[in-house]
């Protein structure tokens, strides 16, 4: 996928004056959010769980090399075959090779953000096989020529009208004047048409939530069985998945189980919780007769040990963009890659670039909320500091913003300086706002001004307010 993460402020611009958008996210907080504190309320253990989670997590990448050998030796065992790939073009390179080995004309996919990294829908299409995706919201962005704009929910951003005329567009084999106006004739419709997409496919791809080194089995985890179909019905079975997708044992995977659904959906369970381990054997009802395991580096090795290692302990379960005040204004297709929310703030900036992605780590307002909801503990605002002083350090930022920058740490140094000048502006703001009680507009803080009011400022600065308290947080504690 190519990236316009550098146009990031252009993206979010358009996405903020996109009214269909704007109601499509505005659903996302009586929705994930109201779900994911229900389900942690019910379950008396889950912040303990997280605890577990993320010493799971912290374990197994400073183990890494044991486990993925080990991962390995169990899948070779089963009759499967494990593919190690350094970079996105090698991984792209071995899915084609084993699609060629069996002459694949059509390939079913289901949801994989690795295969959205290594851009393998755009690859297979060049070199004439056909990839179906068969996740619904998959499909349908496919149909639309988008990009996901979400981890687990990637046609969040489309409305059902819109998923309607995709319909009549694509499927135009059938009634031109059907009804698609309610939610159940969209499913149906989808359903009858992928049908027999999963018959004839040569090989299907997933991606594995999870890849287990004591058994050599990969996980997924769905709502629509559509991962179900697309593993064991084709000859070939490919799953993709990236280094850290590891865990020791079955023990473990259901640990981290126990919190995906929960903090991606507000579900116990998903509805669908699929191991694979190996291919069909002689006594298997069903089953593909070859079993590949894709495994991609792409730049994570180089993580572990460095300032930035947390972000591996991610389980993708979209938590944090769902409680995101940026992502719910703006969308994910506005950070301009794969990885949208404050994950991709991290993510993107670390397998980009701090150049490529300098703007990211700045879309957040620290609110800290995407830290408290995610189950792996990632410290996700402490990550994007690190971002924004590395772009800072290496100058990526213009040179008017690390004027600023320079001159506000100028004054931060100088805590007298710092509270007779701020002083002297909060006196001078609250006089020249006193008719209207708020500025419409104001120089240097137009990206404010240009969607709300600012506030005049009243009374006393915080820290007078704080020293006239005694440094209190009550004036009665």
């Amino acid at each position: 996928m190519k990236s316009s993460t550098r146009e990031f402020k252009d993206n979010a611009r358009t996405a903020l004056a996109d009214a269909g958008l704007q109601t499509a996210l505005d659903k996302m907080e009586t929705g994930f959010v109201v779900n994911r504190a229900n389900a942690a309320a019910k379950l008396p253990e889950f912040e303990a769980l997280r605890d577990q989670g993320r010493d799971i997590k912290n374990h197994t990448l400073e183990n890494l090399d044991f486990y993925l050998e080990a991962f390995e030796a169990k899948v070779l065992e089963a009759g499967g075959h494990v593919h190690w790939a350094a970079t996105a073009e090698a991984a792209r390179d071995i899915i084609l090779q084993i699609c060629r080995s069996v002459d694949a004309k059509t390939v079913t996919k289901g949801k994989s953000m690795i295969a959205e990294e290594i851009g393998l829908n755009d690859f297979l299409e060049a070199n004439d096989i056909a990839p179906v995706e068969t996740d619904l919201g998959e499909y349908i962005i496919q149909l639309r020529k988008e990009p996901p704009s979400h981890i687990i929910a990637p046609a969040i951003h489309v409305s059902k009208s819109e998923v309607a005329d995709a319909f009549h567009e694509a499927h135009d084999q059938l009634d031109p004047n059907r009804n698609l106006d309610e939610p159940q004739a969209l499913l149906d419709e989808a359903r009858a048409m992928l049908r027999q997409k999963y018959l004839d496919a040569d090989v299907g791809i997933t991606g594995a939530n999870f890849l287990i080194a004591e058994t050599g089995s990969s996980v997924i985890v769905t709502n629509e069985g559509n991962g179900d179909l697309t593993q064991t019905l084709p000859k070939v079975h490919i799953a993709v998945a990236s280094l850290e997708k590891i865990v020791p044992t079955l023990e473990d995977a259901t640990a981290l189980l126990r919190l995906l659904a929960r903090s991606a959906t507000g579900q116990e369970f998903s509805s669908y919780t699929t191991f694979s381990t190996g291919p069909r054997r002689d006594d298997d009802p069903d089953g593909p007769e070859q079993y590949h395991v894709v495994l991609l580096d792409n730049g994570r090795a180089d993580l572990l040990g460095t300032e930035v290692r947390e972000v591996m302990r991610c389980i993708r379960c979209g938590a944090c963009m769902n409680h995101c005040p940026v992502y719910g204004s703006i969308g994910g297709h506005a950070y301009g890659w794969v990885y949208p929310g404050p994950i991709g703030s991290v993510l993107t900036p670390t397998l980009l670039g701090v150049e490529e992605a300098r703007h990211l780590p700045n879309a957040s307002t620290f609110c800290g909320r995407c830290e408290a909801v995610c189950p792996m503990r990632i410290p996700l605002p402490k990550l994007m500091r690190h971002y924004r002083e590395k772009s800072f350090e290496e100058k990526h930022s213009p040179v008017t913003e690390r004027a600023g920058l320079g001159l506000w740490a100028y004054f931060a140094r100088r805590p007298w300086l710092y509270r007779l000048s701020s002083g002297i502006g909060i006196k001078l703001l609250g006089m020249l706002g006193r008719r209207r009680g708020q500025f419409r507009s104001l120089p240097l803080a137009s990206g404010w001004t240009q969607h709300r009011d600012l506030p005049a400022p009243q009374g006393q600065t915080f820290q007078q307010q704080w020293s006239a308290r005694g440094g209190r947080r009550r004036l009665d504690s």
